[in-house]
């Protein structure tokens, strides 16, 4: 467009938007990109020639695709990820999503196994069955897959902490129903990293978690050749509060972490990077989460790059993706049904291989069998009815898009090469850093919503004054622990003593010494039905289990409110009631059981440090006694309660409890996050002072907390 034609439109513009003009209307990413309202030739041209639409799709650096075709030769693979209660319950509903459309299986594990416990774990009374399927032993894995036969179903198992037995159990399972090794296709996540900065369901130390992930590419590059040993997770990072960029370029950080540690084992990049994965969160910012697929092909083809493949295929990025859950709200639920498909749109449009589509549920519960259809159906509505798999890449040559994933591109490189400056990953994750940022940007963009900054339909904008109550799945978790105690005894008693013996006294050699290969020790151990739990014991006794050290962000979340009157208000109600009593309120903020998603529970713990309450955390993975322990030895106020797992039912009443019983019933105990509406009652019943949904502002909870302390004193 010549400089006189945007003149043109610019003044016909300004008349049309009452003299303004229209940069005005223009607004900034939450990566802080500026999106223009118009795009023009002059804008694509001064980016990077990689993101022109000169190049084609599935040839380097594949921005415009992963193959030449794409969903004009075969669609994506319409996954749906699910496991929930007992394997039987979950083989069930397995057989019935491949029968409706469904193309393959992602298995969800429960918490106990994601952490490495059995069923039987004093740990875990909360956490069995509930927010995936529990896998104690390989008879459990060979439930879970009875009758779906696994040389024609790709399975992907989201699987990281307790990797080589869920891994050596899903090989002996598939072995025993008579598939063989070079057979088996699929996905195993096994990407530590990332547990370590968002998702926590970290077993061991950064570097002995490495080990783990080494072994695996290289057993499955050496005898494996159609199973990816790694999917690289950028979802969960954005899940826990990053936008796209620092997702982006976090995610790619890790993928060249992991491709150093292949290498150090022997492997050359041919022999493993061809079967790398990656798998994407999808929000609601469309333009933005269709350039960042583009932009991290491009990236992980520069990245692969510098270490000289061969193989064309080693610098392809092929990468599952899910909608996010985050966007799910508890309020006016069926909107969710529309942000899904929104995102999915994105997700295809943006190239992926194969797509998650969450339910519409999913903000309070695991996924009904209703909601479940409806999520899966509207992958099969895109792929059969919109024309949307005819055309290849229809964004290229957008000068909008191009522009956009120039962009993305160059914030994701600035952030790989600091985390390269840092050390790499593993250094870079031991310091904490990445974990702060994404928390900073959890924090923010809560802030951003909760002040009407950024609107979330039906919670901060056209709120219902009615809500309508869903019918939720929920799983008896007391029957499927006491069903898998069962199991657990029979399996030890009717299984070879000696060879489950000599299988774990190998493992733990193995940790001891670093010789000989984890996976292949752990599918022995796996054949001799030794347990999740005994595994992890055996390479624990040398490698130990993490801890993570609870720091909070201070300054993001009251920043956004300091010239708001409510705000102002809140702090001076927290400053008269320290007047009063001589301290400020003090609450403990604490996650019990196995959960260790804590993006909720940190950004609380900021928000109300900057209103003015003292804060402590409880470390990730307390029982009810430990928080307990906790909060009367720090003489707090009250304890706050994050719950995402769906194990409050069990844990908050025994928190209570325990509170009684050590003459401490006067700490107020309030509950906030992922727990249906249907639950309230019976939370309420058992002494919880208050509750907080999914998207209740935190000042209006703040307001709420404060009028109970001043109650009650």
């Amino acid at each position: 467009m010549a400089n006189s034609d945007y003149s043109s439109w610019e003044e016909l513009a300004k008349r049309e938007l009452k003299g303004k003009s229209p940069s005005e209307h223009s607004w900034h990413s939450p990566e802080g990109i500026q999106v223009k309202p118009l795009y023009t030739k002059a804008d694509s041209e001064h980016q990077n020639s990689n993101v022109t639409p000169h190049t084609l799709p599935g040839l380097p650096p594949y921005t415009r695709g992963a193959h030449a075709t794409m969903y004009t030769g075969r669609p994506w693979t319409i996954r749906q990820y699910a496991g929930f209660s007992t394997a039987t319950e979950s083989n069930a509903f397995y057989k019935q999503t491949l029968r409706e459309g469904g193309q393959g299986i992602s298995v969800a594990f429960d918490l106990a196994t994601h952490r490495g416990h059995d069923s039987d774990h004093p740990r875990v009374i909360g956490d069995v069955g509930k927010a995936g399927v529990a896998i104690d032993t390989v008879e459990d894995m060979k439930v879970l897959f009875d009758g779906i036969p696994l040389d024609r179903i790709s399975v992907s198992m989201t699987m990281n902490g307790a990797v080589l037995p869920i891994l050596a159990f899903y090989i002996v399972a598939a072995q025993e129903q008579g598939v063989k090794l070079e057979q088996l296709r699929g996905t195993i996540q096994n990407d530590i990293l990332k547990e370590f900065m968002v998702r926590n369901t970290y077993i061991f130390p950064p570097q002995k978690s490495m080990r783990a992930v080494a072994d695996i590419i290289q057993f499955t590059s050496q005898n494996m050749p159609r199973y990816n040993s790694i999917s690289i997770s950028g979802y969960h990072i954005q899940e826990a509060g990053a936008d796209a960029a620092l997702e982006l370029g976090l995610t790619l950080a890790n993928g060249k972490e992991y491709i150093k540690t292949a290498l150090s084992t022997g492997l050359n990049i041919d022999q493993f990077a061809p079967r790398l994965s990656f798998f994407f969160g999808i929000g609601m910012n469309f333009y933005m989460e269709i350039a960042k697929l583009r932009a991290a092909r491009m990236l992980w083809y520069e990245i692969v790059e510098q270490f000289s493949p061969k193989n064309r295929k080693s610098g392809l990025l092929r990468t599952h993706c899910q909608t996010s859950g985050w966007s799910l709200t508890e309020q006016d639920p069926y909107n969710n049904i529309v942000r899904t498909t929104i995102e999915a749109m994105a997700a295809v449009f943006g190239g992926t291989q194969s797509l998650h589509t969450n339910a519409l549920d999913e903000a309070v519960a695991l996924p009904s069998e209703f909601s479940a259809r409806i999520a899966r159906n509207t992958q099969l509505i895109l792929q059969e009815e919109s024309n949307i798999t005819k055309v290849v890449d229809p964004w290229g040559g957008s000068h909008m898009m191009e522009t956009l994933t120039a962009q993305i591109a160059e914030q994701a490189r600035s952030i790989i090469k600091e985390m390269e400056k840092d050390g790499g990953m593993v250094a870079a994750i031991e310091s904490g850093k990445p974990k702060r940022m994404i928390e900073q940007a959890a924090t923010n963009k809560q802030a951003r919503i909760d002040s009407n900054s950024e609107t979330i339909i039906g919670v901060n904008k056209y709120r219902l004054q009615q809500e309508e109550l869903l019918e939720t799945l929920e799983v008896d978790n007391t029957k499927v622990r006491q069903e898998q105690m069962t199991a657990l005894t029979k399996i030890k008693q009717q299984r070879d003593p000696q060879a489950a013996t000599n299988a774990l006294k190998a493992l733990s050699l193995y940790a001891e010494t670093g010789k000989g290969n984890g996976l292949e020790l752990a599918i022995t151990a796996a054949a001799a039905r030794c347990t999740v739990g005994e595994i992890t014991s055996a390479l624990e006794q040398h490698w130990g289990r993490y801890q993570a050290q609870g720091v909070t962000v201070t300054g993001i979340y009251g920043q956004t409110f300091k010239e708001d009157e409510n705000w102002i208000m809140i702090k001076n109600s927290i400053l008269k009631f320290e007047q009063i009593h001589g301290r400020r309120p003090r609450m403990l903020v604490a996650k019990m059981g196995q959960d260790g998603h804590d993006r909720g529970s940190k950004i609380i713990a900021s928000a109300f440090a900057d209103a003015g309450f003292d804060i402590d955390l409880a470390p990730l993975f307390s029982t009810p006694e430990e928080v307990a322990k906790q909060a009367i030895e720090n003489d707090v106020h009250l304890i706050g309660v994050s719950s995402l797992a769906a194990g409050h039912k069990t844990l908050v009443p025994q928190l209570i409890k325990t509170l009684k019983e050590q003459g401490a019933d006067d700490i107020i105990v309030t509950c906030g996050g992922v727990i249906p509406q249907k639950d309230y009652k019976f939370l309420r019943q058992h002494g919880v002072r208050a509750i907080f949904g999914p998207g209740h502002p935190i000042p209006d909870a703040i307001t709420e907390i404060m009028d109970l302390l001043n109650e009650l004193s």
